[in-house]
């Protein structure tokens, strides 16, 4: 396995959902792909999604686009030491972090999304990590048992872990949470359920809308 092409959100009201992301953020249903559904789940589901864009005006641009279609603040945007950001948790209840490691504008503000990040949250960073380049990933960024990112390559959606601790904890949300993570990951690869849950699919055997 060598890319993510696309992860698909379990959502109440697909065509709602679709309203938000397409009006908030600009994304089809081509990388982020939306299914009715509601299995239950309580708290915090385990994982975000970050956009990761340019420079701070792009940031407050996206962020205020997604407050107009309905999102509420889990992080207001700010400066970081690691740059610029802000945290929102989507109608839907999924948690986007939109992001730049850029602290000044170099230009007027738009929208365009460079990358699109995955973080899932983890009970153990080495197992997991073990366990995903054991299915075909390779580690581009490591940092002992804390985080760990891999190479994107050709994959339009790039794969990290977290502890899950520290990853609520950055989205700003309680680390407690039960139940199905409401996410399914789709890639070149047969399917598997990873050692936290996560559920990965053949993108040529989807069948969502």
């Amino acid at each position: 396995m060598t890319a993510i092409e696309s992860v698909t959100l379990d959502v109440a009201d697909v065509s709602a959902a679709h309203r938000f992301y397409t009006t908030a953020f600009g994304l089809d249903t081509t990388r982020i792909r939306l299914r009715d559904a509601q299995p239950p789940t309580t708290g915090f589901r385990g994982f975000t999604l970050s956009l990761t864009v340019s420079q701070p005006a792009t940031v407050n641009a996206l962020f205020e686009a997604g407050l107009a279609a309905g999102a509420t603040t889990l992080k207001p945007a700010a400066k970081s030491l690691w740059g610029y950001g802000g945290v929102l948790q989507a109608p839907d209840g999924a948690i986007w972090k939109i992001a730049t490691s850029a602290k000044k504008d170099t230009g007027p503000a738009d929208r365009k999304i460079d990358q699109i990040v995955l973080l899932l949250g983890v009970a153990d960073i080495a197992a997991s990590k073990r366990f995903y380049v054991e299915q075909g990933l390779t580690v581009g960024k490591s940092f002992g048992r804390v985080y760990v990112e891999f190479a994107a390559e050709s994959s339009p959606i790039k794969l990290a872990l977290y502890r899950r601790r520290a990853l609520a904890k950055d989205a700003g949300v309680a680390p407690d949470g039960t139940g199905s993570h409401r996410i399914t990951i789709a890639g070149d690869t047969d399917p598997f359920t990873d050692p936290d849950g996560f559920a990965w699919e053949a993108a040529h055997d989807r069948s969502l809308r």
